[in-house]
């Protein structure tokens, strides 16, 4: 099997802990890392040492390699789309790390550099591959709990923070930190709809940077259900992930366990609308009441984002990049999630600071 070189930009915690971690793992058959970047020297020497590969202070010194195959971009955020550009112009495949940019526009420009330079570049959306989020919609898609109505979408816990991913300046905030991926799953839900719907209310409550860490966002499309996000930094009884009010019953998952309950409507007591007034057998005032017979069941999910669905998405890229497979996740689908972005930011102005 030819396996493809690869060059790592950053050795934070995406680019060693992510990253660095899968291409290390005994997961990783596809690819090998033969220089990393990072300005840190202490992270240079640390990364000599775990990958025995070439490393470089400045991303620029990958310029003229002709053996490197693929790129992954874990700058600052605020560096994702400057330096994909330059990379894809210079001849290189490009991952770039969550978030795609800053914005829809900025966005469009990547995308432009590497059509432009016939390269792929792709978003490094891998919870789209997560294991409790294939498995909740598989069992939605199977029809056993009927129409879904709404989607809540919890990405929440209590935490206080002072880096720089609470920076505006560094592209920081929950929305486009840690929303990229309820973000995703939600446009992808609504099928990649052009005509989304977008009200959102952000907060700044135990953050010390400039940025939100709190975001109530809905989201909904014409024939589709509404989506509830929530991003909260203040939520200390946070416990799920996923709530899916369904037309036969209610979907609740978390990442490592998924538990469903619904009713058969064949075997569903028959049942029409009367206008007058109901009675219990003794002729008492009555209010509706029926037994319905519940199915429940529960999944344990095994794999997580940071193993699983890593190694789904490489496979995804290798595919493209060997075979030209079709790739399932696209730089023109996360442009979707960029358009409701653009339109939280419009509808939650915040004030900014200095560094």
């Amino acid at each position: 099997m030819k396996k493809l070189n690869v060059a790592i930009i950053g050795q934070g915690r995406s680019g060693r802990d992510i990253h660095g971690a899968f291409f290390k793992s005994e997961n990783n058959t596809k690819f090998n890392v033969v220089a990393v970047v990072d300005a840190l020297e202490e992270r240079r020497i640390r990364a000599k040492e775990e990958y025995g590969c070439d490393v470089y202070a400045d991303y620029r010194e990958l310029f003229g390699r002709e053996d490197i195959d693929l790129v992954i971009n874990s700058t600052f955020s605020h560096m994702h789309v400057p330096v994909s550009i330059d990379l894809l112009n210079h001849g290189f495949n490009v991952v770039c790390e969550k978030p795609f940019g800053k914005n829809y526009e900025e966005c469009t420009r990547a995308i432009a550099a590497a059509e432009k330079n016939g390269k792929m570049l792709n978003v490094f959306q891998q919870s789209r591959f997560a294991p409790y989020y294939r498995k909740l919609t598989e069992i939605i898609s199977s029809g056993k709990l009927g129409r879904p109505i709404q989607y809540t979408i919890h990405f929440s816990g209590f935490q206080r923070r002072w880096d720089w991913q609470t920076y505006q300046g560094y592209n920081g905030g929950e929305v486009r930190n840690t929303g990229p991926h309820p973000l995703d799953q939600a446009v992808h839900i609504l099928g990649f709809d052009g005509n989304i719907s977008v009200f959102s209310k952000l907060d700044r409550v135990n953050t010390f940077g400039d940025a939100e860490d709190f975001a109530k966002i809905l989201l909904t499309a014409p024939g589709k259900p509404i989506i509830d996000i929530e991003m909260s930094k203040c939520n200390a009884y946070a416990d799920f992930i996923y709530l899916v009010h369904c037309e036969y019953g209610t979907l609740k998952a978390t990442m490592s366990a998924i538990d469903y309950k619904y009713y058969d409507p064949e075997t569903a007591p028959e049942q029409h609308l009367t206008l007058e007034p109901l009675f219990t057998a003794e002729r008492t005032p009555a209010y509706c009441s029926e037994k319905l017979d519940w199915t429940q069941e529960h999944i344990d999910i095994s794999g997580t984002s940071f193993d699983t669905a890593v190694l789904s998405y490489y496979d995804m890229i290798y595919d493209h990049i060997v075979n030209g497979a079709e790739m399932e996740v696209t730089p023109y689908q996360v442009l979707t999630q960029f358009k409701v972005i653009d339109q939280i930011r419009a509808q939650n102005p915040l004030t900014t600071m200095e560094a």
